[in-house]
Order: structure tokens, then C-alpha cells, then sequence
């Protein structure tokens, strides 16, 4: 089996690597020929939108895929007749809920070979989870990385794994908002959004430095824009103003991709060999990124991808979780 996850002494640079795929990549396409008989991978919100997609191509591989769901109920609905799938509760926004998974997952003995974390919300109301934290943050970053951090011994078991952020070119809104993370001085749900978004990118930037030499890589991906149930906050009048569907609830704007062509880049990047020996990068279109210009909606912005703010966030993930990387 290719070890996949093999570490390059230098930094990988964001820049494309030319990997032949493209926009309109479906995330068959990006798994085809590759046979994850024998692998493990955990999706988070694996049983909904983009993350459905990717259980379903990961499964259609070969793969072994555990889905965390806080709705065991609707997951296991959404998942029937999918073999090699395992369900087990799970809730992002809870500490407590995280902690036991991760036991039972370490009780198993048995390692992982990816972990994808697509669970997330957007643009929700004002809502405080766990200890007073805004709700966005919180799941969409403070909960994956106290996940991950949790069950490092299963990313490292084998040899070690590849760590995939869902991360979105929402985090063009903001940076992370130092002087108020949690909107304790007023809220606005986009940039609490797109401050969770660069949250996600710069988690994948310092835990790729921090595994890399247990051959554990972290990359951050930009899936594309989809109708998904991500968008389950907005109301019909609230898409269609933003072109999104029209009157009728139909798809209105051409450029969105289809859950297929979503979950491409977070597979792609989950398991490419096109991917050996490099990490900490965002990608898009199942390619690396390059660094946004001025005024262009694409690539990464470069507040995103400074070590020094990843490094920032990791430790303030630290302090507010109590959660960190055994021996790092």
C-alpha cells in the first residue's frame, strides 16, 4: 500500500501543481482508479450535503467510513443501504459529547487513515454554544480541532493520515477577529461565518507543521458554492434575492457546482498521490490554490495561510478547550 502521507522537509508552496482536474470534477472522477480497500476514513457530517457525497464515493472505493452525527436518527435514514458505514453519536458544538467519542474510537485499537471535517453551519442566528462560545466558531473550528486533537493516536496509528479542513472562499470576508472572536461587541453572521472559514484554513496550516513528522498531513480545501442544507438559515425570499434559486426554488446561478462536483476537492485532497509529501495548503478545484489577488473571488487569501496567525489561533484553541496534542 502507498503510504500517502510520506513527509518532504520543506514547506509546500501555494501554488497549483497542475493536477489535470478541474472545476466541474465530480468526486468520482477524483477517486477513480485508486482502491481504498482497507482504509479508514471519518467524515464528519458525513450523512448531509457535500459530506453525504463524499461517504458515498469513499464507500464506492473500498473505504470504511465513520460518520459522527449529533442526529443518530437522520443519519442512519440518510446512510441506509450504504455498506461500510458506521454511525456513532457525536455533537461538535459539546466537549463532553467529543471526549466520549474519541474514547470509544481509541477503544477500537484500530487507526485512521483520513479525517474529513465537513460537518459545519453558515450564517446562523446568534446562537452561544458550549462555554459561551458564538455558535459558528465553535463548530465550524473550536469542535474539529478539539476532535482531532482527541483522537491524534488513531491519525498517527498507522503510520499516520491526511486531515482535510472544509474550509470556503468565505474566508475572503474577514480575518480572525482578535479583539472580539465570540461577537460579544455585536453580531454579524457573515463575519462570524467567514471568520470560522479562515479559522478552518489556518488549523490545517499549523497541525500539517505539527504532523507532518508523524506523517500526519493537514490540507484545507474550498469545495465551490452548492445548494446544500448548509444554506438551511436562509429563507426561499433571502436565496432568491441572492440569485442563488429563482421563484420556484429551482437553481438560478450556473456557475454552482452539484454535490457531486463539491465533494470532489475534500476526496482529492483526502487521497491524491499527486499529494505525496506535501501539506498545509489550501486547495480548489482539486488543485493547491494560489494566493488571491486583489479582487478576485478565487484563491487564498494571505492572512490565511500566515504561520504566524495559525499559530495565534492554535494556541487560543488551546487555552479554550483544554485540548491539545499529546507531547507537541
Amino acid at each position: 500500500m502507498v503510504n500517502i502521507n510520506q513527509q518532504r522537509d520543506s514547506r509546500t508552496a501555494q501554488h497549483s501543481i497542475g493536477s489535470g482536474f478541474g472545476y466541474r470534477s465530480t468526486a468520482e472522477e477524483a477517486l477513480l482508479n485508486l482502491d481504498l480497500s482497507g482504509r479508514t476514513a471519518l467524515v464528519t457530517g458525513g450523512y448531509s450535503g457535500l459530506g453525504l457525497e463524499t461517504t458515498r464515493a469513499l464507500v464506492k472505493a473500498g473505504a470504511r467510513v465513520i460518520v459522527p452525527a449529533r442526529r443518530v436518527d437522520t443519519a442512519e435514514r440518510a446512510l441506509c443501504g450504504l455498506q461500510n458505514v458506521e454511525i456513532e453519536e457525536l455533537d461538535l458544538s459539546d466537549l463532553a459529547s467529543i471526549q466520549a467519542f474519541s474514547r470509544r474510537i481509541l477503544g477500537r485499537g484500530r487507526g485512521l487513515d483520513m479525517a474529513i471535517l465537513s460537518a459545519g453551519i453558515m450564517a446562523c442566528p446568534e446562537t452561544k454554544v458550549g462555554l459561551g462560545w458564538e455558535a459558528q466558531f465553535a463548530i465550524n473550528h473550536l469542535g474539529h480541532f478539539a476532535l482531532i486533537n482527541s483522537i491524534w493516536p488513531a491519525l498517527v496509528a498507522e503510520g499516520g493520515a491526511r486531515v482535510v479542513s472544509v474550509s470556503s472562499g468565505a474566508h475572503h470576508i474577514t480575518p480572525i477577529r482578535w479583539h472580539d472572536v465570540h461577537f460579544e461587541q455585536g453580531y454579524d453572521r457573515w463575519q462570524a461565518y467567514g471568520q470560522s472559514k479562515t479559522a478552518n484554513i489556518l488549523f490545517a496550516v499549523e497541525l500539517d507543521k505539527r504532523g507532518a513528522s508523524q506523517g500526519v498531513r493537514a490540507f484545507a480545501v474550498h469545495p465551490g458554492s452548492i445548494l446544500t442544507p448548509l444554506q438551511r438559515h436562509f429563507s426561499k425570499d433571502e436565496l432568491v434575492s441572492f440569485g442563488w434559486i429563482d421563484e420556484h426554488g429551482a437553481p438560478a446561478d450556473p456557475s454552482f457546482k452539484t454535490p457531486q462536483q463539491g465533494a470532489a476537492t475534500q476526496v482529492w485532497a483526502a487521497t491524491s498521490l499527486q499529494l505525496i509529501g506535501l501539506g498545509g495548503v489550501y486547495c480548489e478545484d482539486c488543485d493547491i490554490a494560489e494566493l488571491a489577488r486583489e479582487g478576485v473571488p478565487n484563491g487564498v487569501k494571505d492572512y490565511a495561510v500566515d504561520p504566524l496567525e495559525a499559530l495565534r489561533l492554535w494556541n487560543l484553541s488551546v487555552e479554550l478547550t483544554s485540548v491539545d496534542i499529546s507531547g507537541s
